[in-house]
């Protein structure tokens, strides 16, 4: 019997790393409102890696207890620039403020992507990046934020590698997937040891 494969995110760009991987696999959002524990984490002084990893545990728990026999992965991204944990945007005037913090500067990204099987975790990573904005111009910004449009508040720094939100940087030191969402060697990895994709 295959094994049922279920991402449990509606993000676009974790999708299209998998279908171009030859994973088989269906997407389930977890039904899951991020802020409410985010905010609990951080109250207790959790640490941007942490709160990542803890993220995605619960989107795939919440998907797992509706699908036991599936192997479902889940994953969540935050930023940590100097010690401060970034979130989406809500409006492209904080868009453009949360680019302007990050111009010249250097911050990390934390990449977490968990496994569940049968209702529990049985498999976790962290991946960690740490990205250089150059120090582009307003014209440049604006420019950007005017081609990107809503799209800069679909991602925590208002950008999107894979498109033209790579010019925005000097120097990326780490993994290029998990700065698109996704830990991918390391979850493929686990799949073909565990015999869940040919060997």
């Amino acid at each position: 019997m295959t094994a049922v494969i279920i991402l449990a995110s509606a993000s676009e760009a974790r999708r299209k790393l998998l279908e171009q991987s030859n994973v088989p696999f269906t997407t389930q959002t977890a039904e899951l409102d991020e802020n409410t524990p985010k905010r609990t984490l951080l109250a207790e002084g959790k640490k941007p890696n942490e709160i990542a990893i803890a993220l995605a545990e619960l989107k795939v728990l919440s998907v797992t207890a509706k699908n036991p026999t599936a192997w479902v992965i889940g994953a969540d991204q935050v930023v940590d620039f100097d010690g401060e944990l970034l979130s989406k945007p809500n409006s492209m005037s904080e868009a453009r403020e949360q680019l302007l913090s990050l111009r010249g500067q250097t911050h990390k990204l934390f990449s977490a992507a968990v496994i569940a099987h049968n209702g529990k975790v049985i498999w976790r990573h962290t991946g960690e990046v740490r990205l250089t904005m150059r120090d582009f111009s307003d014209t440049y910004l604006e420019g950007y934020l005017a081609r990107i449009g809503t799209d800069a508040l679909a991602t925590v720094g208002s950008y999107k590698l894979e498109e033209e939100g790579v010019r925005l940087f000097s120097q990326i030191q780490g993994d290029y997937f998990s700065v698109l969402g996704l830990p991918l060697l390391e979850i493929l990895n686990f799949l073909t040891e565990t015999g869940i994709l040919v060997k």
